[in-house]
């Protein structure tokens, strides 16, 4: 791997040095086939997995953890991931570029590249090599259902940065109104937080068709049809349809049409009116089945989920929420939360806010609170114990992952006794919704603190404010104690506080855990795969 991208090292961009660490631990440039990032995550797409160095990148300061799935995504944090993804990815340009520039004056010199054993090696060989390792991954992730899903989320996750800033920005906007503060900006705070909702249709269009292979302007096209005040003077079904009836989902299923009629134009229009046959059929074809169909039915069925969601609080209350709280984190684990998205977004589209969110956010209070009854019980086990500590902050904020993936899930029972937390918390929330006060989130992606500002309801910002804190607390509270008294067995407990071979060479302890009243003293147990206190 060359190194002449990264000999001048830019002084005082922690950012910048960042990303020079992670690019060798990944294999380097040669090994990085796609780079891309959504609220926490950097998503890399590598020819060789093999080539990562996977316990390395997790103990780097700023990285928080990693996870496996069609890419590799290692978790940096909210707001962190933005910056430093341009980095990684001028890296990776620069050092692709110096390569490409050294095999050209090889081919001029009439040279050919061998690998470090001697043996000839084709560029062709090497990317059928990473193409079948690919292959392999994606074949093992690659169930219809996540497929689906993964794809949603590349629909929805790109727009959540300008949901939660539009969402703040009309939390702003409430208060100042409430109070009666700055009356003469408060119409362009209403304009700034509005202007994004008033068009999601038109983005979600453009990303539809992104996704699955069409031109994405066409399914903008099609998608903004549902936008357009116009259609007011469109009858269908017998009656007048609205500016925005459907929202996105029938945003998301117009584009789709859209990229179905477009190939199939690709396909059996000559070439030579290509470029006018094409995107005419395709924005015609797309609009009026939108117009006379979708905006209908996607309408009735958006309507029906904000009907069933308000039922389902209204009279499940604590139940609900309890059930809710309890399976958000299995459904982050299996990756099946991502089909909340549309959900979440067409909520916030019919009443400005989400009442799903803060209570699915209770998931991550019972994290928490399991995670530091885990640093507790393992006082002898300086790794797990090391991991907590780093990923606890990012936590607290909603970041769940490295809690998830680098402690509590590989522990196995302290999984369980967190989601019962998360379901205590969930409890909390729908227990108040039924009493007539609903929690709601004016944007998806944060949870924990964060979710702070951009909460709103049907009552005062305080009052909301508090059960949303209260629910918290409970899901803390919960987590915390299920996992001290419920979350280990004793073997567990000896086992993950096996003193270490320093400390045993020294003498000390086995376990700081006092032996229960009447039952034997624990025998020392070898450490777990991977050396002491591993979570392999």
């Amino acid at each position: 791997m060359s190194t002449d991208s990264t000999k001048a090292k830019p002084e005082g961009n922690p950012d910048r040095q960042l990303a020079e660490s992670i690019l060798p631990l990944v294999g380097g440039a040669a090994n990085v086939t796609s780079v891309s990032h959504c609220m926490t995550r950097m998503r890399l797409g590598l020819a060789d997995r093999s080539r990562v160095q996977d316990e390395p990148l997790k103990a780097l300061p700023g990285v928080l953890g990693v996870v496996e799935d069609d890419t590799y995504q290692i978790v940096l944090g909210p707001g962190k991931v933005a910056r430093i993804t341009p980095e990684f990815e001028a890296l990776v340009e620069a050092q692709a570029e110096a390569a490409r520039d050294r095999a050209t004056a090889q081919a001029a010199a009439g040279q050919t590249a061998g690998d470090p054993a001697g043996a000839p090696r084709t560029a062709d060989e090497l990317a059928a090599e990473g193409a079948a390792i690919r292959a392999a991954r994606k074949e093992k992730n690659a169930t219809p259902v996540k497929l689906m899903l993964r794809r949603v989320a590349n629909i929805f996750v790109p727009l959540i940065p300008a949901l939660i800033g539009c969402g703040i920005v009309a939390g702003i906007n409430g208060l100042f109104t409430n109070a009666g503060w700055l009356p003469a900006l408060t119409p362009a705070l209403a304009a700034i937080a509005s202007g994004f909702m008033s068009l999601i249709a038109v983005f979600v269009g453009l990303n539809t068709a992104k996704e699955f292979g069409g031109t994405p302007v066409l399914g903008g096209a099609a998608a903004a049809v549902i936008v357009f005040p116009g259609v007011a003077d469109v009858s269908a079904f017998g009656q007048k349809l609205a500016p925005g009836q459907g929202g996105v989902l029938g945003a998301l299923f117009a584009a789709l049409l859209a990229v179905y009629v477009e190939k199939a134009c690709r396909r059996l229009v000559p070439s030579a009116v290509d470029v006018l046959v094409t995107p005419t059929v395709t924005v015609l074809v797309a609009g009026l089945v939108t117009l006379f169909g979708l905006m209908y039915v996607c309408g009735e069925i958006a309507t029906g989920i904000g009907h069933l969601a308000d039922w389902l609080l209204q009279h499940g209350g604590a139940a609900a929420g309890f059930v809710l709280g309890g399976l958000f984190l299995p459904l982050v684990m299996l990756g099946l939360h991502q089909a909340l998205i549309p959900i979440h977004t067409t909520l916030i589209e019919q009443s400005g806010y989400t009442v799903l969110l803060p209570i699915l956010a209770m998931a991550g209070a019972g994290q928490v609170g399991a995670a530091v009854a885990i640093y507790l019980r393992l006082r002898r086990n300086t790794s797990i114990r090391k991991t907590i500590r780093s990923a606890l902050p990012a936590g607290f904020l909603g970041v769940g992952e490295p809690l998830i993936y680098g402690v509590s899930l590989p522990l196995g029972r302290p999984f369980i006794t967190a989601c019962v937390g998360g379901a205590f918390g969930g409890g909390v929330v729908g227990l108040f919704y039924q009493l007539g006060t609903s929690v709601g989130s004016t944007a998806i992606g944060p949870s924990g603190w964060a979710l702070f500002p951009l909460l709103k309801g049907d009552q005062g910002l305080g009052a909301i404010a508090a059960i949303y804190g209260l629910g918290l607390a409970a899901g803390y509270l919960v987590g915390f104690v299920a996992t001290y008294f419920f979350g280990f067995s004793k073997q567990m407990l000896s086992e993950l506080n096996a003193p270490t071979e320093t400390e045993a060479a020294a003498g000390k302890g086995t376990s700081p855990e006092p032996p229960h009243p009447g039952s034997p003293e624990p025998s020392p147990a070898p450490a777990p795969a991977g050396g002491p206190g591993s979570l392999v």
